[in-house]
């Protein structure tokens, strides 16, 4: 079997048993990032240092080391020292951090080996992949279709078999849109359960770090290795972190079918898909029923209301004086410091980015902040109980992704409130904190995959997976290679 059909679990085990060496299977990653790379626009980045670290894991006792060799690639969010980390934006494209966030510094621990930085929409802020700086990422089963957003790039390159794992961040759906639009496997663990430290942060109280993969067991692995608790980030929490992979047993569960989500909206070949899983899950002896959630139809209005406040907050940072891109102001300087922060900031940032900010900052502005994002606030909350409610007749909830496969390269791009609504099924997870996967179960007519949304309950990933993995089994779409390859 040719490396890349491997799974990350696969390869960690080859490589442990000196079947495969960390520097072999690194450079035959790095020459398929090297030849696809430019067909999908996946990567910002590849690494120098790649080759030198692998080496250095074929030195060492690989018995401790759950990703031996293991490459990953991480969206470009994370920093990594001495690697370019620029959020795909321009105030941030030659910004080398001098220090690695935990996510990183985790994985190299394990063992594993950091191929490059993936495309992503700019700040995290976007549902296609096309805000980015750097280009948009195509979709590797059609390149005339966007892989989703904002770890667009996250989820091609694994879906193109550029590495078996990596790492994206999800604030509104950024981790499960994009696997649904690829075909793979990708999962937003509980708000609180892998660390926030060294992330670009673009909403706070929503970014969480999550693994995309081609298999469950390899983002079960993954979520073993980054979840804890991080001095770093008070927001972690510090339960024990379960043996995910190795706890992937199947057991009957009370599956709760979110009865808002499935109307017309939706294709009807997702539909048919999601049915044929439906049954697939009775047969197995899991028993449904329909839950109905409240105020699931403000979410994506309070999603968006919260999200822009706190990034027109967390983006102030980027001034120009400290690092970051600076407006050439030779032979026109700046007439007063309003004026240098502008000019940076107006070249800086792209149009998605400035648009967020100016809305973010007029809803907390004065006289407004209680009409609008203390509103907000509370309707969260709501939202939040609704789910709590939910989750106690249930196990884990199910519903569609979005209401479509992946669209087309430009078509929403001059629309950004219908941009906004593709986020309609995901938003209010992370306004609940809770976790949540998409699963590959099948392609629609035109080849675009078709996930499913799994939801648990706070810290019940381990339900999660064990049910994708369950239904994996069944549909077994990770045997399918886009023509890309």
């Amino acid at each position: 079997m040719e490396i890349y059909k491997l799974s990350a679990v696969e390869i960690a085990n080859r490589i442990k048993k000196g079947e495969l060496s960390a520097e072999e299977v690194t450079q035959h990653f790095l020459k398929r990032c090297q030849v696809l790379n430019p067909k999908l626009n996946a990567l910002i980045t590849i690494s120098e240092n790649a080759i030198e670290e692998a080496k250095k894991i074929d030195k060492k006792d690989k018995s401790s080391l759950p990703l031996a060799g293991v490459p990953i690639l991480l969206k470009d969010m994370f920093c990594t020292k001495g690697i370019k980390t620029t959020a795909a934006s321009k105030i941030l494209k030659d910004f080398i951090p001098p220090y690695d966030s935990t996510v990183t510094k985790k994985l190299k621990e394990a063992g594993g080996i950091i191929l490059g930085k993936c495309n992503q929409d700019e700040f995290a802020m976007g549902s296609s992949n096309e805000t980015s700086f750097f280009g948009a990422t195509k979709n590797p089963w059609n390149l005339n279709y966007v892989p989703g957003g904002s770890s667009g790039g996250s989820a091609a390159s694994v879906a193109a078999r550029m590495a078996p794992l990596s790492i994206g961040t999800d604030t509104g759906g950024s981790i499960r849109q994009p696997a649904n639009f690829c075909g793979v496997f990708g999962i937003k663990p509980t708000y609180g359960r892998i660390s926030r430290y060294g992330i670009v942060a673009f909403a706070s109280s929503f970014d969480q770090a999550g693994p995309i993969s081609m298999r469950v067991q390899d983002s079960a692995l993954a979520l073993e290795i980054l979840c804890g608790k991080d001095p770093l980030d008070s927001t972690t929490t510090s339960l024990t972190v379960p043996s995910f992979s190795k706890n992937l047993t199947h057991r009957k569960l009370r599956i709760g079918k979110i009865k808002s989500f499935f109307n017309e909206k939706i294709s009807p070949e997702i539909m048919d898909k999601i049915n044929e899983a439906i049954k697939k899950l009775e047969a197995q002896g899991h028993s449904l029923v329909e839950i109905e959630i409240e105020h699931l139809e403000l979410a994506v209005d309070t999603y968006y209301l919260l999200a822009m406040s706190e990034a027109s907050s967390n983006l102030s940072r980027y001034d120009g004086v400290r690092y970051g891109y600076r407006a050439d102001f030779r032979g026109n300087p700046p007439s007063n410091l309003e004026e240098f922060y502008s000019r940076t900031r107006s070249e800086g940032f792209g149009e998605e980015v400035k648009r967020r900010i100016a809305l973010g900052t007029y809803s907390l502005s004065s006289g407004y902040y209680e009409a609008y994002y203390l509103q907000a606030a509370k309707v969260r909350r709501l939202i939040q109980e609704s789910f709590q409610r939910a989750l106690t007749q249930v196990d884990v909830l199910i519903s569609p992704v979005t209401t479509t496969t992946a669209f087309q390269l430009g078509e929403k791009l001059d629309d950004p409130l219908a941009m906004y609504f593709n986020d309609v099924f995901t938003t209010c997870v992370n306004l609940a904190g809770l976790p949540a996967a998409s699963l590959p179960i099948g392609f629609d007519s035109k080849g675009l995959p078709i996930g499913l949304q799994i939801i648990g309950d706070f810290f019940q990933e381990e339900k999660i997976l064990s049910f994708a993995h369950d239904l994996e089994e069944e549909f077994k779409c990770y045997m399918e290679e886009p023509d890309v390859i």
